[in-house]
């Protein structure tokens, strides 16, 4: 593991994390907080980032491994996480692996709610 590569998500993760901050404190302020808007705007952006940055790396942006680490893992991964599973999914559609990309789909929000939910009833049992 290069030491670059680890500055590079460094970096970017901070700049990617204050960004989502400023933009859920931001919808709050604009939209209410009845209905989670930021978090919202924040995977469909970054999914949309990700999705500009990885097409424009293939196609005309002849980038350094650590500039597009940074952009990708480190800024869209600290703007939210949401981004690379949307990525991954739609690599796995792109292989052919249709019925593999809703399975994970699927599985990925499923599980991630019920750990959540396993977590908090846990807690909530030991406290």
């Amino acid at each position: 593991m290069a030491p670059q590569f680890i500055l590079a998500v460094a970096a970017g993760g901070a700049l990617g994390s204050v960004a989502r901050y400023l933009v859920g404190v931001g919808s709050g302020r604009l939209f209410g907080t009845d209905f989670p808007w930021g978090t919202l705007m924040i995977n469909v952006t970054g999914s949309f980032l990700i999705g500009a940055f990885v097409g424009l790396f293939a196609a005309k942006w002849d980038l350094s491994q650590a500039m597009r680490i940074f952009l990708t893992v480190g800024i869209c991964g600290g703007f939210t996480t949401f981004s690379t599973f949307s990525l991954d999914a739609y690599y796995l559609i792109e292989r052919g692996q249709t019925l593999a990309s809703w399975a994970y789909m699927m599985a990925s929000v499923a599980l991630s709610v019920g750990a959540l939910i396993t977590a908090l009833q846990l807690v909530r049992a030991a406290l």
